[in-house]
């Protein structure tokens, strides 16, 4: 816990000092310990620099933390109530659900509501659970259960919503820019706008998952055993999977789609605290906090004054991780 919360500090200070402005590290620190009482630090920032940092830099850098810690829980959360190292937010089917839902209020909302943006969230929530269910369904009865049978129905669940997705895309062409730049996945559209909103399902979501990492730990037990010690399994399921399916669509919601976090941290902490959902789940909170925030600075840094879409770059760090991880899974169950 502490060597996470450490890091996500370093990837804060990192964040919010990298960018075309040159502003230290070591100066934005001391400007934030000259807001502490009798701290006696002056601060060495101008005008023109708190205003960067506080309208640009520390927005981006919050909301990508928040983003980051949402996604990688997510994906923690998934691979513990479905017990498979290949769960993850997009293998399931609820980052492409929470997309549709998204792409049809920012397409029609203005028709179906007076506040469009404030209702993309719910509509996320609703498509993801839509397609957890969708690919937790189709994989234990079409599929017949197993890893590559709920690997394969999220795939092609996922691939059915991105079509519908596309399609509704293509019946609202004014919209069509604005949504194309947000399936890309970003970091800096809304500042702080966007961090209120997203805020209230992050800490719901959050609190929930922490609070079932001991219900996960018995649930690993199997059904039975679990059954025996007085924990109701389909109850735990629902709960958790309703929670992360919250996380997926808040992210989705403010970030739009970006890949892999949810595999990726999961499995990393997993490497460094063991097998305990109650050690893993707040150290992946941290963990992935911090990743998200590190990869934005080399999508807004590494083609500057350009700026990658912080999707494409998850995906070039996800990929070659995710089939580390599917061969070890083969290995294990053959």
């Amino acid at each position: 816990m502490v060597g996470g919360a450490a890091l996500l500090v370093a990837a804060g200070l990192l964040g919010v000092s990298a960018g075309a402005a040159d502003i230290s590290a070591t100066d934005i620190l001391r400007h934030l310990l000259s807001h502490l009482p009798f701290s006696g630090v002056e601060s060495p920032l101008d005008e023109r620099q708190v205003a960067l940092l506080v309208a640009l830099r520390l927005p981006r850098v919050v909301m990508g933390a928040i983003v980051g810690a949402l996604l990688a829980t997510a994906g923690g959360a998934y691979q513990g109530v479905f017990r498979n190292a290949l769960a993850d937010p997009f293998l399931l089917g609820a980052a492409a659900g929470a997309g549709l839902g998204a792409t049809l209020v920012m397409v029609f909302g203005q028709e179906l509501t007076d506040t469009p943006r404030a209702a993309v969230p719910f509509a996320a929530f609703v498509g993801a659970l839509v397609g957890v269910a969708a690919a937790y369904l189709l994989g234990s009865t079409a599929g017949g259960g197993g890893t590559a049978s709920l690997v394969l129905a999220g795939v092609a669940v996922s691939s059915f919503l991105s079509a519908a997705q596309t399609l509704v895309q293509q019946m609202g062409v004014d919209q069509l820019q604005r949504v194309y730049s947000w399936l890309l996945g970003g970091l800096g559209r809304g500042g702080w706008d966007d961090v209120r909103l997203v805020w209230p399902y992050a800490l719901v979501s959050l609190v929930v998952l922490l609070a079932c990492g001991y219900l996960l730990d018995m649930l690993a037990l199997g059904d039975d055993k679990a059954l025996s010690l007085g924990l109701n399994p389909g109850v735990v399921r629902i709960i958790v999977i309703s929670a992360a399916s919250l996380a997926t669509a808040a992210a989705v919601a403010v970030s739009g789609l970006i890949g892999f976090v949810g595999i990726v941290v999961p499995h990393v902490v997993r490497r460094l605290v063991g097998a305990n959902y109650r050690a893993i789940l707040p150290v992946t909170v941290l963990f992935g906090g911090a990743f998200l925030v590190l990869v934005d600075i080399v999508a807004r840094t590494v083609v500057a004054p350009a700026e990658l879409p912080i999707g494409v770059v998850t995906a070039f760090l996800g990929a070659p991780f995710f089939l580390l991880i599917l061969r070890t899974t083969r290995h294990r169950t053959t």
